[in-house]
């Protein structure tokens, strides 16, 4: 297994870990519960944006621009909403 493999697999975890800090910081039934989920959701959260950003200094999570054209299209969609 090669580091960037090793990196993914960090990556991966570390975002399941975040979805079930969300789930665990809604679904809290008292201030003290919540307030562990969301300490334990934000320590990960930053866990993940230094993975990510360690894997885009690397080349290995590339991104793509998004073109003007679509971005109109998605703002133009939900504009509705609001």
């Amino acid at each position: 297994m090669n580091d960037q493999s090793i990196m993914e697999n960090l990556l991966l975890t570390t975002k399941g870990v975040c979805d079930l800090y969300l789930h665990g910081a809604i679904e809290s039934a008292t201030q003290n519960v919540n307030a562990a989920f969301d300490q334990a959701l934000n320590e990960s959260l930053c866990m993940q944006d230094e993975l990510y950003q360690k894997m885009a200094a690397k080349g290995w999570y590339p991104t793509q621009q998004a073109q003007q054209q679509q971005i109109d299209q998605v703002r133009q969609k939900y504009a509705g909403l609001n």
